[in-house]
């Protein structure tokens, strides 16, 4: 089985110029939980990969700010009051620009081992440079199971 047999095509992007609020939106809306980043001008060329946990992290202090600010670093109500300000914030800002990405002609489990070696949920399809969808592990489980379960 290949990764074209079972990846989502015309998957929903993201432009690196767009707000956090943005993107975060159309995650949330269609229930998923990354998206593909694309170049301003053209929509087919994969520059990165945004995550719903991406969107999260700049609310968080870093490590050292708990070590060394036990009161304000804990302070998860302030923390909050922050939301706004981060959904503001561009993609470029916060995404994994050059992300791992598959191929729609490898088969299914190579796919699989190259998601689990960077414990990956998703995974972009790039065809000829050009992104043409993406593929979650649920796909890779669900394609399995219909055609050995």
């Amino acid at each position: 089985m290949k990764v074209s047999d079972i990846m989502s095509r015309g998957c929903l992007t993201c432009k690196a110029s767009d707000t956090l609020h943005d993107a975060t939106q159309k995650m949330v809306m269609r229930r998923c939980g990354s998206l593909p980043v694309v170049d301003e001008e053209d929509a087919t060329k994969l520059i990165g990969i945004i995550t719903i946990r991406d969107t999260m992290l700049p609310l968080y202090p870093n490590f050292g700010e708990y070590i060394h600010d036990a009161k304000s670093a804990r302070d998860f109500e302030d923390m909050e009051e922050n939301y706004k300000r981060v959904m503001c914030m561009k993609v470029r800002e916060v995404m994994t620009p050059n992300p791992m990405v598959v191929y729609s002609e490898m088969p299914v489990l190579k796919a699989a081992s190259y998601m689990g070696l960077k414990n990956l949920r998703r995974i972009p399809v790039v065809d000829n440079d050009k992104l043409t969808g993406i593929v979650s592990i649920g796909d890779i489980n669900r394609g399995m199971f219909i055609e050995h379960g």
